[in-house]
């Protein structure tokens, strides 16, 4: 019984961890952190550096609101909230200044600015602040790994079309586009990263048709294997 309910538990949390890659990706979908990522996307390296720490940052605070949650009063939970991101944040810092000082200086003061970064207090405050530390753990892993995906994603293609470089190798072989590292060529490829973000998302929800079902329309629907498959273009 033990087993069954561990394994239980486990597919629950499942779709907590999942959800940040793509379906409710914080910086794609949600369109939340634009700051640092139209900053910081301009160098892979700059770009890792920022996800590994605003994914740090992010489970050290879910987790810590999370267990704090019935303790910490409602009148006071923002400045408490923003109390324990700063606190988590500064030993990020300075964790990241002693082991990783070239990544400290990539990241200047977008890497402090994590503090104030709407997907570590919007987490806390939508998520961490009602679920348990399990889920709130899964959560915060989740959108961390999408974070660090697209803002990833976005360095790539702004590196490599408008320097040249990946992690600052230089590619022989083409003409570099420049105007992609530059603030305007940020929100170009960030547009075009969000567009295809929702195209994907449109085809992954897209209803079954009773033709793709295998479905051949005859009156006796309700008792056809394919019913449940085709429910949902029946409305058509």
């Amino acid at each position: 019984m033990n087993t069954a309910k561990a394994s239980k538990n486990k597919t629950a949390l499942l779709p907590e961890l999942t959800k940040g890659f793509l379906k409710e990706n914080p910086t794609l979908r949600l369109v939340l952190g634009t700051c640092p990522t139209l900053a910081i996307s301009t160098s892979l390296n700059a770009a890792l550096g920022m996800g590994v720490a605003a994914t740090a940052v992010l489970l050290l605070s879910n987790i810590t609101i999370s267990a704090l949650r019935r303790v910490i009063p409602e009148k006071v939970r923002i400045p408490a909230y923003i109390t324990i991101i700063a606190g988590i944040v500064t030993l990020v810092q300075m964790i990241v200044k002693a082991y990783a000082p070239a990544v400290d200086q990539a990241l200047g003061v977008y890497l402090p600015l994590i503090t104030v970064n709407c997907i570590i207090f919007g987490r806390a405050d939508a998520y961490a602040s009602s679920h348990s530390v399990a889920a709130s753990a899964f959560d915060a892993i989740g959108m961390g790994v999408g974070f660090t995906a697209a803002l990833s994603l976005m360095a790539i293609m702004r590196e490599f079309l408008g320097a040249g470089s990946i992690m600052g190798l230089r590619l022989g072989g083409m003409t570099p586009m420049a105007i992609l590292i530059l603030p305007p060529g940020g929100f170009f490829v960030y547009g075009c990263l969000i567009a295809l973000s929702n195209w994907i998302s449109r085809k992954m929800n897209k209803p079954i048709l009773k033709e793709e079902a295998g479905c051949a329309g005859c009156a006796g629907c309700g008792g056809c294997e394919n019913s449940s498959a085709a429910e949902g273009g029946h409305a058509s």
